[in-house]
């Protein structure tokens, strides 16, 4: 149960390994320092900042930014260290907050390395201060406690480290904040305001991935972190180096270059790192675009506004030598799109394959040599992510498990080819699809008995879909048919909610029956809202807002206009699905830099058996645990 703490309350840890979870709603830098039994900074080798992110048994982002994981190792801390204090502060830049009080107040969360809350503080109260000790972990008689601090400073990180005993604490502030400036955090310049704009990319117009602070614009630094400078070099005389040397270029892309405590995290964060870089070059051509678009337009506005200059051949001239230059500036952004693009396919290209199975594509070979695990994995793909500008250029979509929300799979209306819309029939199919793909693919990163399938489909419209999962005895299927399997199933899962909630909240976990069906549960809903009644369309309400807590999912496959007849009633439960389509949509909005990205499922090559492999070989294992 998760711990909601006040300023001044603690709470112990039982874990050694943390990750502490930042929300800000706007860029903020996230650090760490280190103190000893009296809470004492002793030097700047002390602090993990941006310019410094990694001290042992602490690793922060490089980078400001509105979220922040920050990752604890409290075994791996020198024996000095007693008190590790979790700090943020405003990044100083043109145009940027000055105070936390005109922000949202910052939530922190310690998580386990799972993803599970162990206590949560919202900083809230906060009006002129700049910076702020959001958290202390704290040892006291060999144990490890995390205590909600909410201290704030109106004179900013100098202020802060100089009250931790730092010296030259107004110094390492001012080196913090040249850093965040650098790295260009989480933002995308407008081309600047010259007759020249830098169209051509140049690291100084581009903001630095948080994962391995490499830059687009420049060469992206690809190599390894245990083979940067400062570490150890690349093997003398090997073939990769001498290339390297010879050509000027970046050693190859490698597989796992980014932070975390594990390979599988670190090619999470390598993915999401892709995105940002993705995201930041395609919004730096289309600013650069959109620059040169405007420029053009006041050029051919100033030519058309002079009588003398606008007939005649100087008018041509003026007119032809404004589209050159417009030319010439979408020509400079295009190639340094391409030249990121073909960066990041390289990229791409060396981390699609080394995907673990949860993360992988149907067709990658690792789910033909596939086997139960026996430890859940970290994330699961929902399908892939593009932009009209860099196809074919895709990066996976991954998400982090357990589900924070359930999925909806939209059956209604979508375009095939040539933009003409597909008849009714043939979307659902392919959003059954779609769905039975997904639920295979959560079954089987699971291991033996921690997952559970259900499915209600009233109508008996998903047979054909369902009989890799009915074949196998995969599912569960309800043993009454129409409404009234729906009301069985889901008055099941209500009250298994209720029980799980009852007992964390009176801290009796331990307390549940011996029969309990401790496995997550996902129930896979077909043709909603067919077969529903009143009562059932709220219970699906309520396992969509609560169930997710408790271990309870939804994968429900709908078109929103078979449910118009109830109104706004249902409008919370749209809004708290995911909404994925079968075809490839557009739907899926970027709020950082406003793109909309294309979203693909993730759908088994046509005449590939491997889910029936897959689904067979959960089955034997399966029987061989009972």
């Amino acid at each position: 149960m998760t711990a909601e703490l006040v300023r001044g309350q603690n709470h112990p840890l039982s874990q050694v390994r943390l990750e502490i979870r930042i929300s800000a709603g706007s860029p903020v830098l996230a650090g760490a320092t280190l103190g000893d039994e009296r809470g004492t900074v002793h030097g700047a080798e002390w602090v993990a900042h941006p310019g410094a992110p990694t001290l042992p048994g602490v690793e922060v982002s490089p980078q400001a930014a509105a979220d922040h994981r920050l990752a604890v190792d409290l075994a791996a801390l020198p024996e000095a260290v007693h008190r590790v204090s979790v700090l943020l502060a405003l990044p100083e830049r043109p145009g940027g907050p000055l105070r936390f009080g005109a922000l949202a107040a910052p939530r922190t969360a310690v998580t386990g390395l799972d993803g599970t809350e162990i206590a949560r503080f919202d900083l809230t109260g906060l009006d002129a201060e700049s910076a702020v000790v959001a958290l202390e972990l704290y040892r006291r008689q060999g144990v490890w406690k995390v205590r909600a601090v909410g201290q704030g400073y109106a004179g900013g990180l100098a202020a802060l480290l100089a009250d931790q005993g730092l010296p030259s604490a107004a110094a390492l502030a001012s080196d913090v904040q040249e850093a965040v400036a650098r790295s260009l955090a989480r933002a995308v310049p407008a081309p600047p305001p010259s007759d020249t704009p830098d169209a051509s990319g140049s690291p100084e117009s581009r903001p630095a991935r948080a994962n391995g602070g490499r830059a687009l614009g420049g060469p992206i630094d690809y190599t390894h972190p245990g083979r940067r400078p400062g570490t150890a070099p690349p093997p003398a005389g090997s073939q990769a180096a001498s290339h390297a040397a010879a050509e000027g270029q970046p050693p190859r892309p490698v597989a796992g270059d980014a932070v975390g405590w594990s390979m599988d995290e670190r090619l999470y964060n390598q993915v999401w790192g892709m995105f940002e870089d993705l995201a930041r070059t395609t919004a730096a051509y289309r600013s650069a675009v959109d620059f040169a678009d405007s420029r053009l337009e006041k050029e051919l506005d100033q030519v058309l506004a002079d009588p003398r200059a606008r007939l005649g051949a100087a008018g041509d001239a003026a007119q032809e030598a404004a589209h050159a230059r417009h030319t010439q500036l979408v020509d400079q952004a295009r190639a340094a799109l391409d030249r990121d693009v073909a960066q990041l396919a390289a990229e791409s290209d060396v981390v699609e394959p080394a995907l673990p199975t949860a993360c992988a594509r149907w067709d990658n070979p690792v789910w033909h040599g596939y086997r139960v695990p026996a430890e859940p994995p970290m994330a699961l793909r929902l399908g892939d992510l593009h932009l009209p500008e860099s196809a074919p250029l895709c990066i996976p979509l991954l998400v982090r498990l357990p589900l924070e929300r359930g999925l909806w799979v939209d059956s209604g209306p979508a375009p095939g080819a040539d933009d003409v819309f597909l008849d009714s029939a043939e979307t659902r199919r392919l959003a059954m699809d779609a769905a039975v793909a997904l639920a295979v693919r959560l079954l089987a990163v699971h291991p033996v008995g921690e997952f559970t399938l259900q499915v209600l489909d009233p109508a008996g419209t998903g047979a054909q879909a369902l009989l890799p999962l009915t074949r196998t005895g995969a599912v569960t299927m309800p043993s009454s048919a129409g409404a009234a399997g729906v009301a069985d199933v889901l008055g099941r899962l209500t009250r298994r909610v209720d029980l799980v909630q009852m007992a964390l909240r009176g801290g009796a976990a331990e307390s549940l029956p011996p029969d309990f069906d401790a496995a997550q549960q996902l129930l896979l809903v077909n043709d909603f809202p067919h077969g529903f009644d009143d009562r059932a369309v709220t219970q699906l309400r309520y396992l969509a807002d609560e169930g997710p807590a408790v271990g309870v999912h939804l994968l429900v496959v709908a078109d929103r206009e078979d449910a118009a007849a109830y109104g706004p009633l249902l409008d919370p439960l749209w809004r708290s699905l995911m909404r994925l389509t079968p075809v490839p949509d557009d739907h899926l909005a970027d709020p950082w830099v406003g793109h909309a990205w294309t979203y693909e499922p993730s759908l088994v090559p046509s005449g590939s058996r491997i889910l029936q492999q897959v689904l067979t070989e959960v089955a034997a294992a399966r029987i061989k645990r009972r």
